[in-house]
C-alpha cells in the first residue's frame, strides 16, 4: 500500500466513524472570533462564550461598539478573557475600517491582523470558506506523528509535511475529523488502540512510535 493509498484510507475509515460538523453556519466573522476564544480552552467552553457573545452582540458592528468589560464577562468562559477580549475588540475595529467589514480570505491578509496566526488563519479558510488548508492543533500535531505521516517537534513543521502528503481533496475535512479522532481515542495519555478504526495502519499502535 502506498502512503497515499493508505493515507486516503485512514480518512475513509474516520469519515465512516465521524460526522464532518458546521461551525455557526460558516460565517467568517464568527469563525475567526471562535477561533480567537478557543485558543487554550476546551470546546464546550469557547462554544459557551461564543454563544453567549453573538447573544448580545450579533455582529461585529456591535462587537467593536461594545463596552469590553461587557465582552469580558460574555467571554469568561473560555478563559484569558480580558486578553482575549481586547483582542477581539481589536481585530473587528481592523476589519470595519479597513477591509469593510469582511474578514479577508488570503492567508498572508489574515495574517496581518493581531493575533492571528496560521492555526487561526487556517481554521477560517477552512471552516469559514470551505477552501483547501490545513489547520494544526495539538490533535493534529499529536496524532501525525503517532500515525508516522509526520516526524515533527512543532505544527508549524507538521503543517508543512500534511501539506507535501495528504492529497488536496482531504484538507478541508483533515481537522474536523482529527479533532474528533483525538478527543474521543486517539487521546493524549491512555489512548484507545483496541477500539481504533484504523489500528492496523497506524505505525503507534503496531509498536513503530513513541509516545
Amino acid at each position: 500500500m502506498s502512503d497515499e493509498e493508505r493515507i486516503r484510507e485512514i480518512f475513509k475509515r474516520l469519515n465512516e466513524v465521524y460526522t464532518i460538523r458546521t461551525f455557526l453556519d460558516h460565517d467568517p466573522y464568527q469563525v475567526l472570533v471562535r477561533t480567537i476564544l478557543s485558543q487554550r480552552t476546551r470546546d464546550e467552553n469557547t462554544d459557551q462564550a461564543t454563544n453567549n457573545l453573538f447573544e448580545v452582540y450579533p455582529d461585529i458592528y456591535a462587537v467593536a461598539d461594545a463596552p469590553i468589560e461587557e465582552i469580558q464577562k460574555l467571554i469568561k468562559p473560555a478563559g484569558f478573557y480580558r486578553v482575549k477580549a481586547a483582542r477581539i475588540k481589536e481585530v473587528s475595529r481592523i476589519l470595519i475600517d479597513q477591509y469593510g467589514a469582511e474578514v479577508p480570505r488570503e492567508m498572508d491578509e489574515m495574517l496581518k491582523l493581531p493575533g492571528v496566526g496560521r492555526k487561526t488563519a487556517n481554521c477560517v479558510i477552512v471552516f469559514a470558506f470551505q477552501d483547501a488548508a490545513i489547520p494544526v492543533d495539538t490533535h493534529v500535531h499529536r496524532i501525525s506523528n503517532r500515525w508516522g505521516i509526520a516526524d515533527t517537534k512543532e505544527p508549524e513543521e507538521t503543517e508543512l509535511v500534511l501539506m507535501e502528503k495528504v492529497p488536496k481533496d482531504l484538507w478541508v475535512d483533515l481537522n474536523d475529523l482529527m479533532v474528533q479522532f483525538g478527543q474521543t481515542i486517539c487521546r493524549p495519555i491512555g489512548p484507545q488502540c483496541d477500539r481504533c478504526p484504523i489500528h492496523d495502519l497506524c505505525e503507534y499502535d503496531l509498536g513503530v512510535l513513541g509516545e
